[in-house]
Protein backbone atom coordinates (compact mmCIF):
# COMPACT_ATOMS: atom_id res chain seq x y z
CA UNK A 1 0.00 0.00 0.00
CA UNK A 2 1.34 3.48 -0.63
CA UNK A 3 1.75 5.67 1.32
CA UNK A 4 -1.23 8.36 1.46
CA UNK A 5 -1.17 11.85 2.58
CA UNK A 6 -3.84 14.05 2.61
CA UNK A 7 -3.44 18.03 3.18
CA UNK A 8 -6.50 19.47 4.98
CA UNK A 9 -8.06 22.84 7.14
CA UNK A 10 -9.77 22.32 10.08
CA UNK A 11 -13.06 23.74 8.70
CA UNK A 12 -13.38 22.25 5.51
CA UNK A 13 -16.44 19.80 4.87
CA UNK A 14 -14.85 18.53 1.75
CA UNK A 15 -11.94 17.62 3.69
CA UNK A 16 -14.05 15.69 6.08
CA UNK A 17 -15.23 14.06 2.95
CA UNK A 18 -12.29 13.17 1.56
CA UNK A 19 -11.40 11.76 5.69
CA UNK A 20 -14.48 9.66 5.64
CA UNK A 21 -13.96 8.10 1.86
CA UNK A 22 -10.38 7.02 3.05
CA UNK A 23 -11.44 5.94 6.55
CA UNK A 24 -14.82 3.95 4.76
CA UNK A 25 -12.02 2.56 2.76
CA UNK A 26 -9.77 1.48 5.78
CA UNK A 27 -6.73 3.55 4.44
CA UNK A 28 -4.43 4.49 6.70
CA UNK A 29 -3.09 8.14 6.28
CA UNK A 30 -1.14 11.06 7.06
CA UNK A 31 -3.30 13.91 7.62
CA UNK A 32 -1.47 17.41 7.19
CA UNK A 33 -3.44 20.98 8.45
CA UNK A 34 -2.51 23.31 6.71
CA UNK A 35 -4.82 25.85 8.55
CA UNK A 36 -2.09 27.72 10.21
CA UNK A 37 0.77 26.60 8.92
CA UNK A 38 1.76 28.59 5.62
CA UNK A 39 5.52 26.50 5.39
CA UNK A 40 3.01 23.44 4.86
CA UNK A 41 0.18 25.27 2.66
CA UNK A 42 2.85 26.34 0.25
CA UNK A 43 4.57 22.57 0.26
CA UNK A 44 1.24 21.56 -0.56
CA UNK A 45 0.44 24.03 -3.31
CA UNK A 46 3.85 23.44 -4.57
CA UNK A 47 3.11 19.66 -5.09
CA UNK A 48 -0.62 19.96 -6.63
CA UNK A 49 0.02 22.87 -8.11
CA UNK A 50 -3.66 24.06 -6.60
CA UNK A 51 -4.60 26.63 -3.32
CA UNK A 52 -7.17 24.53 -2.46
CA UNK A 53 -7.56 21.98 0.20
CA UNK A 54 -7.98 18.79 0.51
CA UNK A 55 -5.28 17.91 -1.55
CA UNK A 56 -4.76 13.86 -1.70
CA UNK A 57 -1.42 12.16 -2.32
CA UNK A 58 -0.26 7.92 -2.51
CA UNK A 59 3.24 7.99 -2.57
CA UNK A 60 4.04 10.58 -4.83
CA UNK A 61 1.33 10.51 -7.09
CA UNK A 62 -0.74 13.16 -6.71
CA UNK A 63 -4.45 11.84 -6.44
CA UNK A 64 -6.57 15.42 -6.40
CA UNK A 65 -8.68 17.06 -4.17
CA UNK A 66 -11.99 15.65 -2.84
CA UNK A 67 -14.47 15.72 -6.49
CA UNK A 68 -11.63 13.52 -7.92
CA UNK A 69 -11.49 11.20 -5.66
CA UNK A 70 -14.78 10.14 -5.46
CA UNK A 71 -14.97 10.28 -9.23
CA UNK A 72 -11.99 8.20 -8.84
CA UNK A 73 -13.76 5.73 -6.49
CA UNK A 74 -16.95 5.85 -8.83
CA UNK A 75 -14.90 4.91 -11.42
CA UNK A 76 -13.53 2.08 -9.92
CA UNK A 77 -9.78 3.39 -10.18
CA UNK A 78 -9.31 4.35 -6.77
CA UNK A 79 -8.44 1.44 -4.50
CA UNK A 80 -5.38 0.79 -7.47
CA UNK A 81 -4.62 4.32 -7.16
CA UNK A 82 -4.11 4.02 -3.03
CA UNK A 83 -2.13 0.91 -3.25
CA UNK A 84 0.40 2.54 -5.84
CA UNK A 85 -0.32 -0.23 -8.64
CA UNK A 86 -1.81 2.16 -10.87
Amino acid sequence: MAKVTIYTTALCPFCYRAKRLLNDKGVDFEEIDVTFSPGKRAEMTEKSGSQTVPQVFAGDRHIGDCDELYALDAAGRLDDLLAGSA
